[in-house]
């Protein structure tokens, strides 16, 4: 039971909403959502000597592609993802680093998630429908390297 206000920092889950991305160090558009900051380590079955009793055993192979997501509004004169995918070219492409700040009540850093050379491979136009009234969101697929995540506090 927390019996202070640092108690109730320290001990209870953050809320989602209030978080910064970073890209290639400079503060970047506003997203309403990202998603996909996940590690993953592909799968290796195998038999030993003895598997026949019990079946092929599992270990973790290599890491997997870091794959995610931005999502943020259309807005007018902000074209920040069709600029970036326009730099894909055959065999090059501009990868940046990014990073992604779950932030406290104050605007420091809880959490940090920061992605290793990330590039665009796919950009979704929004979906549109005459019988919502929504916000135009367009997303970017990103492919990375690597995710790192820092507990700064």
């Amino acid at each position: 039971m927390a019996t202070s206000i640092q108690d109730i920092k320290d001990k209870y889950p953050i809320p989602v909403f209030y978080y910064r991305v970073t890209i290639a160090g400079e503060d970047s558009v506003a997203f309403s959502e990202v998603s996909g900051l996940n590690i993953n380590y592909e799968t290796i079955s195998y038999r030993d000597g003895m598997s026949y009793r019990d079946g092929s055993k599992l270990m973790p192979g290599m890491p997997a592609d870091v794959t995610l997501t931005l999502s943020k509004g259309v807005v007018r004169k902000d074209n920040y993802f069709f600029k970036w995918i326009s730099t894909v070219q055959l065999n090059t492409v501009e990868k940046r680093d990014l990073r992604v700040d779950l932030l406290d009540e104050t605007g420091e850093a809880v959490v940090s998630w920061t992605v290793t050379d990330a590039f665009p491979h796919q950009l979704d136009a929004p979906t549109f429908n005459a019988t919502h009234n929504e916000v135009a969101i367009e997303t970017l697929g990103l492919i990375a390297s690597s995710l790192k995540i820092d507990y700064p506090g």
